[in-house]
């Protein structure tokens, strides 16, 4: 395409290209300024319905103006190319910055301030980003910040509530942990928000995620969730939590610690209510960073932040700790009374019998799951080895995903005592690695086809 035009944009140079098409570096011949030209990808708007919308949602980005987003001119239709022209950034992204180690702490904040002040105008508006991540913020080279990617934004229509639904996610999720979705405007894997991850429904707080995970990747150099796969990414944003930014980077100062982790809430409620009130809180870290002023918690946030540390390093987490807390108040009641300890024999035998219930309630679950889980069209074999739950799946559809996490989270929610369960969805695996799970202990299904194949 480089040389070419489409209508009256001269197209320059190659900036990039990822799942939603390619963006190239183009020249507006009417009005002589630069501008970047993404085409966007024929799957993303195949369908004539999701084609208006979109452009419906395009023009309506098109309305912003706001210094920290960057301004989408038009949408238009040339030699069967759909595409966007937006303003040019001439900077570097945040990713970038963060790679080159070029951030301080207080640049970190300014930018995240940026940001959330254009999310209160874009959240005002009615639109949601959906796709926040480091490598869509770029800072110019006087230091201001531009959201890029508005233009494909999602509209967020008043009375209605439209979920990610798992089948316009991605049909297949690749190996790559920072692959953009394609299919969708839907989000960067390690950047999703626990409703997105989950296919559930979207709304502003989704958006204040998503900062908060860029927030916290510009001030310590690392993402608060990452997984060796993106199912993995997917699971650990939905159900683990971040590691503290003061454990990494013991150096920071505690308000940042309290900012970050309110942004990474698993629920939204629990989240900052918009991000105008995200936005003053970064405002005063700013003028208590630039004053010197000391940002120390106060007692109660104290408290808060040291549970929240050891829940994180806590084995087992927050049941862990009750556990251990249960278990030091009766050795307290123990040692300060007179206790007859033969009639401990009646209680103990039947706290065994409680005991031995609870580990037949997770067999039972189990095999409970194991009877979902092979109703799955896709799910070749199920194998069970204590808590380790390992589906083989034809392929690894977002919404077969999304069907065995949320089995696994009911599970893991009726019971207490013991390790949580955990899975691992293989897709697409080599045969000969595949026969030889088949051949370990464990196997509790196996497809009708397959098992015919090898017997």
């Amino acid at each position: 395409m480089i040389g070419t035009t489409l209508k009256h944009y001269r197209i320059d140079e190659l900036l990039g290209q990822g799942g939603m098409g390619i963006v190239y570096k183009a020249r507006d011949t009417r009005l002589d300024r630069p501008v970047a030209l993404k085409l966007l990808s024929p799957a993303l708007v195949a369908n004539p319905e999701r084609r208006r919308r979109f452009v419906q949602e395009a023009r309506s980005a098109a309305a912003l103006s706001h210094p920290a987003i960057a301004q989408v001119y038009d949408i238009d239709e040339a030699d069967g190319q759909l595409f966007i022209a937006m303003e040019f950034v001439d900077g570097r992204s945040v990713g970038r910055l963060i790679v080159e180690g070029e951030l301080d702490l207080l640049s970190a904040v300014e930018i995240a301030l940026q940001v959330a002040e254009g999310l209160v105008k874009a959240h005002d508006a009615g639109i949601l980003h959906r796709d926040i991540k480091s490598d869509n913020i770029m800072v110019t080279r006087d230091g201001h910040a531009k959201l890029l990617d508005f233009g494909l934004a999602k509209l967020m229509e008043p009375g209605l509530s439209e979920p990610a639904r798992p089948g316009d996610i991605q049909r297949t999720l690749t190996k790559d942990p920072v692959h953009t979705l394609a299919g969708t405007v839907v989000g960067t894997i390690p950047y999703m928000s626990p409703e997105q991850a989950r296919g559930k429904d979207l709304d502003a707080r989704s958006d204040i995620f998503s900062l908060g995970v860029v927030f916290y990747e510009m001030v310590t150099g690392e993402l608060p969730f990452k997984g060796d796969t993106p199912l993995d990414t997917m699971h650990a944003i939905a159900y683990e939590e971040a590691k503290p930014v003061t454990i990494i980077r013991r150096n920071l100062s505690p308000q940042v610690h309290r900012i970050v982790s309110r942004c990474l809430r698993k629920r939204p409620e629990d989240r900052y209510p918009d991000a105008r009130a995200l936005a003053a809180d970064l405002k005063q870290l700013k003028q208590d960073l630039e004053s010197g002023t000391r940002t120390d918690l106060r007692p109660s946030e104290r408290i808060q932040a040291w549970l929240q540390n050891l829940k994180v390093s806590f084995p087992m987490g927050t049941k862990g700790m009750w556990i251990v807390a249960a278990a030091m108040l009766v050795a307290i009641i123990l040692l300060f009374t007179r206790v007859n300890w033969g009639s401990l024999i009646g209680p103990a035998v039947i706290a065994l019998f409680v005991y031995r219930s609870f580990r037949n309630k997770k067999k039972r679950l189990l095999a409970g799951f194991a009877k979902k889980a092979s109703k799955i069209p896709s799910v070749k074999a199920v194998i069970i080895r204590q808590e380790q739950v390992t589906i083989v799946v034809d392929k690894a559809p977002a919404s077969v995903y999304l069907r065995i996490t949320s089995l696994v989270d009911e599970i893991n929610g009726r019971f207490f005592v013991g390790k949580p369960v955990t899975a691992e969805i293989k897709s697409e695996i080599p045969e000969t690695e595949f026969q030889n799970l088949l051949r370990q202990v464990g196997v509790v299904y196996v497809r009708e086809d397959v098992l015919r194949r090898n017997t």
